[in-house]
């Protein structure tokens, strides 16, 4: 073997040695490095921290593909959408859109433990739901008849606390009227009521404006039974078939007086209205 072939293998050799010296002393160091953490639970020293790295920016470890499975979920499901506005209209509605003949029977005032559950027992005969525009002086005491609404299907409107004339009361006063009605349909009722009707049928700007702002819609009548004024249960059961017609909104009362003509009447003229084709339901919401 000549002197060049020999260097060249001692030198194959060295290279090999450094190496596996070098595995070895980097397997001892990470020994070294689980030996110390596991020294220091049981003794409670801290371990010596590491040398510092250089100065400069701190390097980016790459994320594994599965990092993702740490990060906290911000939520589940698609956004919340945004509240329905209710328009603030000029006038209220008169008429309700509906498919075919269709009608709304709504009665005003009450509840009152005299009248209201007998129109309720009626409506009920005949599979039909209605509107009750109630007042919260009456519906604060008598707050199972509007669970029985709920219950029944029938849509609970907003009349105001006390049946005043609000073209006569400032704004604060309209408001606490709508506001306190509210809130006392929504206790017996399950919800807060999605329409209101001013007493007397007397709207001003500033009622259209508060009813918005209490997520309401202002309707009225297109058909006025008078029943009121206690005509006789035969006119009462008139106005009712000679004003028919599709989207006509027939206003009654179940409270505020002797409304035993007004239940008579209901029971006489509502199953010539089912026969003559009407469909008796309640409207829907129209927002912006």
């Amino acid at each position: 073997m000549t002197k060049d072939q020999l260097l060249t293998r001692l030198s194959s050799k060295a290279a090999v040695m450094f190496t596996r010296r070098r595995a070895l002393l980097t397997g001892a160091a990470a020994v070294g490095a689980g030996t110390a953490g596991v020294l220091a639970a049981l003794t409670g020293e801290e371990p010596v921290p590491p040398a510092l790295p250089a100065a400069g920016p701190p390097a980016h470890s790459a994320v594994r593909p599965s990092a993702y499975r740490l990060q906290p979920l911000t939520g589940y499901g698609p956004p919340p959408a945004a509240p329905r506005k209710t328009l603030v209209r000029h006038e209220p509605l008169l008429k309700v859109s509906g498919r075919g003949r269709t009608m709304v029977l709504t009665f005003d005032d009450g509840p009152d433990p005299r009248y209201t559950p007998h129109i309720l027992d009626t409506l009920a005969e005949y599979d039909v739901r209605a509107m009750f525009f109630v007042c919260g002086e009456m519906a604060v005491d008598n707050q199972d008849l509007l669970a029985r609404m709920a219950d029944e299907g029938h849509v609970v409107g907003n009349h105001t606390w006390s049946h005043p004339l609000l073209t006569r009361l400032s704004r604060s006063r309209i408001r606490s009227e709508m506001e306190r009605t509210s809130d006392v349909i929504e206790d017996a009722y399950g919800e807060r009521p999605a329409w209101f009707r001013a007493p007397y049928g007397a709207w001003n700007r500033a009622a259209f404006q508060l009813g918005a702002e209490l997520g309401m819609d202002p309707l009225a009548w297109s058909v006025d039974t008078l029943d009121w004024t206690t005509p006789g249960t035969r006119r009462i059961v008139g106005a009712v078939e000679h004003g028919a017609a599709p989207g006509v909104v027939v206003l009654s009362h179940d409270a505020g007086g002797d409304r035993s003509q007004s239940v008579r009447a209901l029971r006489d003229y509502l199953p010539h209205l089912i026969d003559s084709g009407y469909h008796i339901t309640v409207p829907r919401r129209q927002y912006v």
